[in-house]
């Protein structure tokens, strides 16, 4: 809807009216003729007035680009970051699903959005239903299009309670929701393609709850062999002596819902040195404190600034803003952490709304 704002000087009046291709301003009306410059305290008073009106214009080109920003904004959808298209939504208590399309895995399904149906493979972090509410219909509707069954992986304190709800479903709608339901505890390792596998780790939420890495497997001639000759190495292989080391390589990592207590677990060093961070900061100022954040399980922007030496990742994607926040609030917020921090952090912003709008 267009608004309007207006500013006004002795000299002059100045509309602002937002429409679909931008702010436009119109000088509506002089209240003054200005004086001529050719006299000394004319030039003085007149050069007050045009700096006045310069000030006016300076203003009003900043608002039309901080408006087209905002535009750009609201139109991205997703972000791409060391080669990888990060696509989804997240919105503090209303919906979290993130995908990786590259890599066939959605963290989450909030209300089961259609961007997330073609990705095979399902992470759940935790029960709260704007993280897992939309489960039934993601594999209903993969069964409508006739893709295969999706595989769904949940913490093993939960696997019964999702199978029984997906019991009333198949009860109740009388569909089967084919799926394999797999509970993937800490410390075990889930084969994705040869090149891929994913592994959980610890979360601090208020209920029950893991994140994920995933991890890319590269094989590395052993030490041993790397003085050989290539027709050596062949034969060796050729013998069947294991010529390489596999090699595990943290690409993402998502963390769901979570306080900050998962950065200084000793056992996360993974998901802080994958290449990619997808993770949580609900509150970003100060009216609402890190002690609100804390209890009630989730992030404030400050302690991430508190944290920031360990993460060592090339990129944090935050996510999970609470509504109260627009899109000119998040971007701003952001642009207070530290440099080094700065630098690598992207926030996802789909389904927040600009103050232009």
């Amino acid at each position: 809807m267009a608004t309007a704002s207006l500013f006004s000087l002795p000299s002059l009046r100045v509309l602002s009216r937002t429409s679909a291709h931008g702010p436009r301003f119109q000088i509506l009306a002089a209240r003054k003729p200005v004086e001529s410059s050719t006299a000394t305290s004319g030039s003085r008073r007149g050069g007050s007035k045009g700096a006045g009106l310069l000030s006016v214009l300076d203003r009003a080109m900043a608002d039309e680009e901080e408006y087209r920003r905002a535009r750009a904004q609201v139109q991205r959808k997703g972000v791409e970051v060391e080669g990888y298209a990060i696509e989804g939504i997240s919105v503090g208590g209303h919906e979290t699903c993130i995908t990786v399309p590259s890599l066939n895995v959605a963290f989450d399904i909030g209300r089961g959005p259609q961007f997330a149906v073609s990705q095979d493979y399902l992470f759940i972090t935790h029960a709260h239903l704007d993280h897992i509410g939309g489960l039934p219909m993601y594999i209903a509707t993969r069964g409508l299009y006739n893709l295969k069954p999706p595989t769904v992986f949940v913490p093993p304190c939960i696997r019964d309670d999702v199978e029984d709800l997906l019991q009333v479903h198949r009860r109740t709608s009388q569909i089967e929701l084919k799926v394999e339901l797999v509970a993937l505890d800490l410390g075990e390792t889930y084969e994705i393609r040869n090149d891929l596998v994913a592994r959980p780790f610890q979360t601090y939420h208020t209920i029950p709850s893991q994140g994920y890495v995933i991890y890319s497997i590269r094989r590395k001639l052993k030490k041993q062999y790397a003085h050989l000759k290539g027709s050596q190495i062949m034969k060796l292989k050729q013998s069947g002596t294991e010529i390489t080391d596999t090699i595990l390589y943290p690409e993402v990592a998502f963390t769901g819902d979570t306080k900050s207590d998962f950065i200084l677990d000793p056992r996360n060093a993974d998901a802080l040195r994958a290449k990619v961070l997808i993770t949580e900061a609900t509150f970003l100022d100060d009216h609402v404190d890190v002690e609100h954040a804390r209890e009630h399980g989730h992030m404030h922007l400050s302690e991430i600034m508190e944290h920031f030496q360990w993460f060592r990742n090339e990129t944090i994607v935050l996510t999970h803003f609470s509504n109260r926040y627009s899109l000119e609030d998040i971007r701003q917020a952001v642009s207070r952490l530290q440099p080094k921090l700065n630098s690598k952090v992207v926030a996802l912003t789909e389904g927040f709304k600009s103050d232009y709008r």
